[in-house]
């Protein structure tokens, strides 16, 4: 995949759940919840914490602490993005979803202190816990890349002599 491609994804993912995030906090107040259809509402919440909310602690110290690790992986993912060959689309494809989602919530982190989240998936009176398109990119990345890790053959580079 070429290395165009690649950073356009992550651009694309950030650009497009930066927008979704404006578009939700305009419409809809805190907490507010509008039915889209049966198991599926938009609803503005802020996630202080990190996924669903873990390590949600007063005194705000976590806001840093996941800016900083947001901004480490980002880098990281660059770097590696940047080293992947043609060949490895998968990989890069991985690598591109994962790294714009982790932008799209750094920048809100950094931001405001908080992940803008107004995805509501739910059944009867299970809630999963709401999300947005940064956490969509992050999770489609990662199951791209363990799907890649247990189903991508390896090329046989063998050199048999029997």
């Amino acid at each position: 995949m070429p290395q165009f491609l690649r950073f356009g994804i992550a651009i694309v993912c950030v650009v497009l759940d930066q927008a979704t995030k404006i578009a939700a906090e305009r419409a809809l107040d805190l907490h507010e919840a509008i039915a889209v259809m049966p198991s599926f509402n938009i609803a503005l919440a802020y996630n202080y914490g990190a996924a669903f909310s873990f390590l949600n602690v007063p005194g705000g110290i976590q806001r840093w602490f996941f800016t900083g690790i947001s901004l480490v992986v980002s880098i990281l993912l660059i770097i590696w993005l940047y080293r992947l060959t043609m060949q490895e689309k998968w990989l890069s494809l991985s690598f591109s979803l994962i790294l714009g989602g982790a932008v799209g919530n750094l920048i809100d982190r950094a931001y405001y202190g908080y992940v803008v989240d107004f995805i509501q998936v739910y059944y009867d009176k299970w809630y999963f816990p709401t999300f947005n398109i940064a956490d969509s990119a992050i999770f489609c990345g990662a199951a791209i890349l363990l799907l890649t890790m247990f189903f991508e053959k390896e090329p046989d580079t063998s050199t048999d002599k029997s």
